[in-house]
């Protein structure tokens, strides 16, 4: 078994956003971080970065917020952007606010556009990002797309091909998997992930995408509790079902 990092105490907070490390100190000297029912005074001591810190140390009367290793399910709302630094409203600003200020940072594993609802995953885990985005971990995502004007028949076969060719491009897409489930209603699974794929495809059959919204990642469906703008942590058996491994229940 691998032995857990340790952070300076200071140091561990402020990279959760809790202050600067002065403040931290200030914490300490008050005596409000706790960690298994002791108080921390001292603000220099090494902690043991364990994956159950979160239930044994308590900061300000709550319990500290996860460390690194932090993957997080939302359920993106219509009208929020996946980016740091874009003008309006960001899915960023649907964290509690100290989590904008985490090192290291929070990012969308992947994007939704702006008038794209559904499962967005975050995390500060830069390895678990790149794992879920590489082409070789082929993690499917599907989508529920409503369309302007009735199907005209061939798009499952034209989508299932492996032929089609987007515009501006020279490579043709993956298979697409279509499921029909009205004249203007289907579900699409993707196999990778090219800049508006799902609108730029419908175009390029003569529709128009009205409506989108994806619902699964891997193995991994958006709760039906989850509403729009909220968020849960990813436990492990999530994020295996992410990557399309067994879980370990």
């Amino acid at each position: 078994m691998s032995k857990s990092p340790s952070l300076r105490l200071d140091r561990l907070l402020a990279n959760l956003g809790y202050g600067s490390r002065r403040e931290i100190g200030l914490l300490a000297k008050a005596d409000l971080i706790v960690l298994d029912g002791a108080p921390l005074r001292d603000a220099n001591q090494r902690i043991a970065v364990t994956p159950d810190l979160s239930g044994r140390m308590v900061v300000d009367g709550d319990p500290l917020d996860p460390p690194p290793g932090l993957a997080l399910m939302m359920h993106k709302p219509l009208g929020v952007t996946c980016s740091h630094k874009e003008v309006g409203p960001l899915v960023y600003g649907l964290l509690p606010e100290r989590w904008r200020r985490r090192d290291p940072a929070l990012s969308t594993i992947g994007r939704l556009d702006k008038e794209t609802s559904g499962l967005l995953l975050l995390t500060d885990d830069g390895a678990l990002l790149h794992k879920v985005i590489a082409p070789k971990s082929n993690v499917a995502k599907r989508y529920r797309v409503a369309l302007d004007r009735p199907l005209k028949g061939d798009e499952v076969m034209v989508l299932g091909s492996g032929s089609m060719l987007l515009d501006g491009e020279d490579k043709p897409l993956l298979p697409v998997e279509m499921e029909v489930e009205d004249e203007t209603h289907v579900v699409v699974t993707l196999h990778e992930g090219r800049y508006h794929q799902v609108r730029r495809m419908f175009a390029a059959l003569g529709n128009h995408v009205t409506a989108l919204h994806r619902d699964r990642i891997g193995g991994l469906t958006l709760p039906d509790d989850l509403e729009a703008g909220a968020y849960r942590i990813l436990t492990e058996d999530d994020i295996r079902a992410v990557l399309g491994a067994p879980s370990l229940a």
